[in-house]
């Protein structure tokens, strides 16, 4: 049984984490977030340890230590500009890193990481749960066994998922926070694109705004024309009309990919695979955080392959 602990307790995501912790048969033995709904925590972990000031929850990993009582791995669910400081804290602590997506923001962080990771001995990993989804798994595999295709695929990417006026006052309404909409909403969407169909030889932004990003990225196998959004404005309208408030649609060659289900368990994959010792570290994270700061600084065009939606 390993120790953990939880930055960011009281998000969106942090349930999942709990969950993987409790499924994986290890302990959470302190939680920090500077908001104080975590009830959640009674479920999964009703004894640990929460504090809403960094310092104090600092200060009893400090004492934990002292006394023996080991911390194995800090699981980091807090916003996107947190997560390099909080990955370093944990390797200072001597714990693994488990970090959410986007890692980190910019690229020349991951190089500083990969250096503290070797000064610390300590590891940094990352939840990358679309490589473990059994669709996608399924489409790599068909994508690596068309040896023969002279073609590349055709790849229409549209993701849209409503957000109310609450998200510009969070800290997801600000960029330099969140890295903006193609960081935030579309980070796991580009490694799994990657991951797929190869190195990326163009990256060409087509339209960026604080709710919606569009774009064409080509890859060594594939031509993916994408569009994000978080505006409801933008779904279609036999999304709008069943009282929908989500969208999600990948097609290749014009086939429609299936992978609306089966998400519910990947976190707990992922931490299956991080203790196994094979889960996926900074090497494996840096490719899709090189594509999303290009398009957060690419110059905006008007040429090139366009999203249906842009017209």
């Amino acid at each position: 049984m390993k120790n953990f602990a939880l930055l960011g307790a009281a998000g969106y995501i942090a349930p999942r984490h709990l969950q993987a912790i409790k499924e994986t048969n290890n302990q959470l033995i302190a939680a920090l977030d500077k908001f104080d709904s975590v009830g959640i925590m009674d479920r999964y972990f009703p004894n640990a340890d929460f504090f809403v000031e960094f310092e104090r929850f600092d200060r009893h990993i400090e004492k934990l230590k002292r006394a023996n009582t080991s911390l194995d791995y800090v699981s980091i669910c807090t916003p996107n500009y947190l997560h390099d400081s909080h990955i370093r804290m944990a390797l200072r602590r001597g714990a693994d890193a488990i970090c959410e997506k986007p890692l980190v923001l910019n690229p020349w962080n991951v190089d500083a990481l990969m250096d503290i990771e070797k000064e610390s001995g300590q590891k940094i990993h990352t939840i990358l749960q679309l490589r473990l989804h059994p669709s996608i798994i399924a489409l790599k595999n068909k994508v690596d066994a068309a040896k023969q295709k002279k073609e590349k695929y055709e790849v229409d990417l549209t993701y849209i998922t409503s957000r109310g006026s609450w998200y510009d006052v969070s800290w997801k309404g600000d960029e330099s926070k969140s890295g903006g909409i193609a960081t935030n909403i579309g980070v796991h969407f580009y490694d799994m694109l990657s991951w797929i169909f190869g190195g990326l030889q163009e990256n060409q932004v087509h339209l960026r705004s604080k709710d919606k990003a569009a774009g064409y990225l080509e890859f060594e196998k594939a031509r993916v024309r994408w569009f994000l959004s978080i505006n409801e404005q933008d779904l279609p309208s036999h999304i709008q009309e069943k009282g929908q408030r989500t969208f999600r649609s990948i097609t290749i060659d014009g086939q429609e990919l299936e992978f609306s289900a089966g998400f519910t368990d990947l976190h707990t994959k992922s931490y299956e695979q991080i203790l196994k010792g094979t889960g996926f570290g900074l090497q494996a994270a840096s490719k899709s955080i090189q594509i999303v700061h290009d398009i957060r600084n690419a110059p905006i065009v008007h040429r090139g392959m366009q999203h249906p939606f842009l017209k």
